[in-house]
């Protein structure tokens, strides 16, 4: 269920397409001597330690950790709203909640939010927060920890808070 894990399957689908390499997904999923883990994090230990050479995980995970990656093409890497119907070529079927259940997945652009729940109490600090997000401070704390902020960062400004809308003009 980790979403690192099978959107590594979902860019195998995308490479193999794009490299017109028939086959390759074949080859990499369920090859000799996979390391799968159930969480993606849980492989880092093992990078760091030498006892495994490689992983498949998120670019912001790796710079997090000063691990050296090989950045992947916009076509396969699931980082572009512009790609975002070639992601969907892909499909992964992923264990649902009940035993045999089993639900389908389909490529699509990494994205992380950030919200506020209506009843949280403490609204002001709240905010307060997301403006040090959203200021040249907390952007490049973002960027460095290879979290590039997303432009627009909204596409709904009806629904900010009156405090933040002046950020997204």
């Amino acid at each position: 269920k980790d979403p690192c894990g099978y959107r590594t399957l979902m860019v195998w689908q995308l490479a193999e397409d794009f490299y017109n390499t028939p086959g390759l997904y074949g080859k990499l999923y369920g090859a000799e001597g996979d390391i799968v883990r159930p969480k993606s994090v849980d492989l880092i230990a093992l990078l760091e330690s030498g006892d495994l050479d490689y992983a498949f995980e998120y670019s912001s995970v790796a710079a997090q950790h000063k691990l050296n990656f090989v950045d992947l093409p916009p076509q396969i890497d699931l980082s572009s709203e512009e790609f975002k119907d070639y992601y969907a070529r892909a499909e992964v079927k992923v264990a649902g909640d009940k035993p045999g259940e089993f639900l389908t997945k389909r490529g699509k652009p990494i994205v992380y939010g950030v919200t506020i729940p209506k009843n949280f109490p403490r609204q002001e600090i709240a905010i307060a927060w997301i403006v040090f997000l959203l200021s040249p401070e907390g952007r490049a704390i973002m960027e460095a920890n290879g979290q590039p902020p997303i432009t627009p960062a909204t596409n709904d400004k009806s629904k900010l808070p009156d405090r933040l809308k002046r950020y997204f003009e």
